[in-house]
């Protein structure tokens, strides 16, 4: 078989650091954070805190971390939270909410205002669960990378102030929700307590992610990110490539294009393809495991998710390569 150079649309973590941004990491004014707060760390965490309109962050080296933090935070021992069926926070951080955290996780089929209320509205007797959090997640990993909209985010902040829940946003793609939509990241995490968002997806940042709130709740899970191992020296070398990334959030619109084309093409080729909302396209197929070998078997790679296929465009490729993998799938699959 004839070798062909692999188009990797498993997720748009696997995108590398172009010359511009590693010229950046290189030239980084860098000092130790743990002692004095690096300059460029510093700068990160005040330039992310006014995209979200926040007063206070902090660059953890992980979206996970990020969510852990917070949820170490809000919640005391055996205290309930309720997320969205599927959400990160639930499936992917190896049950840390429960272990580190010490939450108890209720998921929610559907999420709305109603649903909210009546998981978490209501006396309980002492032997109850005492639910105190509400996790939200935008866009929506699991579900194909939906996303929340403004009056939909805004109606479930509302219910569970009304039953005096706290909110966490797990954003790490709220760059991608604030594109589609077309407002700004602060209008998406208004009114929550806790944000965090990633600059190692769709931005590009080779690694780093930043959860931001009040500036006591950054006081506190700066003590939490130490707890955890995230003492990070002179960070200002990741920091400079998230700066670097944060000016390229407009870019996202290209991948949400792409990932419009991707999908059109292969319904075209009879694929059972949901409409993608953003960078995140899902197809169903008869046999997962046997479409991803055949995928990969002519340099197309995806990942499974949600027992569908799961393609993600990125930073790394362009219409050219989108083009290309339906060719190969036309000729080939």
């Amino acid at each position: 078989m004839e070798l062909v150079t692999p188009i990797d649309l498993r997720s748009d973590t696997v995108t590398q650091p172009d010359e511009a941004m590693r010229r950046a990491m290189a030239e980084a004014e860098v000092g130790d954070d743990v002692l004095d707060h690096d300059p460029t760390m510093a700068a990160l965490e005040e330039r992310v805190a006014s995209l979200l309109g926040v007063e206070a962050a902090l660059w953890v080296p992980s979206g996970s971390m990020g969510n852990l933090i917070a949820l170490f935070l809000h919640l005391e021992r055996g205290d309930r939270f309720l997320a969205p069926l599927g959400a990160h926070v639930l499936d992917a951080e190896l049950g840390t909410a429960a272990w580190l955290a010490g939450g108890m996780p209720h998921a929610l089929p559907v999420v709305s205002a109603e649903t909210v209320i009546a998981a978490g509205g209501g006396e309980s007797p002492y032997y109850g669960l005492r639910t105190t959090l509400l996790c939200l997640e935008n866009t929506h990993n699991a579900s194909g990378g939906t996303v929340t909209s403004v009056d939909e985010h805004t109606s479930l902040v509302a219910a569970a102030r009304s039953i005096g829940l706290a909110v966490h946003l797990d954003g790490a793609r709220l760059w991608n929700a604030s594109v589609a939509l077309g407002v700004s990241p602060a209008v998406l995490a208004s009114g929550v307590d806790t944000v965090q968002v990633c600059l190692s997806k769709g931005l590009g940042a080779p690694v780093g992610s930043v959860v931001a709130g009040s500036a006591s709740f950054v006081v506190e899970a700066r003590r939490v990110r130490k707890m955890l191992g995230g003492g990070v020296r002179q960070g200002g070398v990741l920091a400079a490539a998230g700066l670097v990334a944060l000016d390229r959030i407009n870019r996202l619109a290209d991948d949400h294009s792409n990932a419009d084309v991707l999908a059109s093409g292969l319904r075209s080729l009879g694929w059972e393809v949901a409409e993608p909302a953003t960078n995140i396209v899902l197809a169903s197929v008869p046999d997962l495991d046997k479409t991803l070998l055949s995928l990969r078997e002519v340099g197309v790679f995806a990942s499974p998710m949600s027992g569908k296929v799961r393609f993600v465009t990125h930073g790394d490729v362009d219409s050219s390569d989108i083009a290309e993998v339906l060719r190969r799938l036309r000729e080939d699959v």
